[in-house]
């Protein structure tokens, strides 16, 4: 099986570039960006298995980014990282699509057991077709 590809998206750059940092050291081959109009750029330009989205971020918010990214790109799953205080805004994440949250801080060993079910279910759809 080929490593997963994953895009982080986050508008707190020293969470990213740890978050970053941890998932690359355990074989993950992963990009990030600090905003949403980076993120569907990425995704436009790179084949990306799965989004971890930050729900609340300057400008364009986590929710508008899956909305376009499920439009455009239906076959990306998408997890969503939120606070407790828009746990909401996750399940409504949910409902648009995505694949499933995780509340932040998140453990990093949680959050890759997350993206491997995320990429398996992808790539089940994929074979499917």
């Amino acid at each position: 099986m080929s490593r997963m590809r994953v895009l982080l998206v986050d508008d707190e750059a020293d969470f990213r570039a740890l978050l970053l940092k941890r998932m690359t050291h355990r074989g993950v081959d992963a990009m990030a960006v600090g905003d949403g109009e980076a993120a569907l750029a990425a995704v436009a330009e790179g084949h990306f298995d799965v989004v971890v989205l930050d729900v609340r971020m300057p400008g364009m918010d986590g929710i508008e980014v899956l909305r376009r990214l499920k439009r455009d790109h239906p076959d990306v799953e998408v997890v969503l990282l939120t606070g407790h205080a828009s746990i909401e805004a996750a399940r409504t994440g949910m409902d648009l699509g995505a694949f499933d949250y995780c509340i932040k801080p998140v453990s990093i060993n949680d959050l890759l057991v997350t993206l491997q079910e995320a990429v398996a279910r992808r790539r089940l759809a994929a074979g499917a077709e």
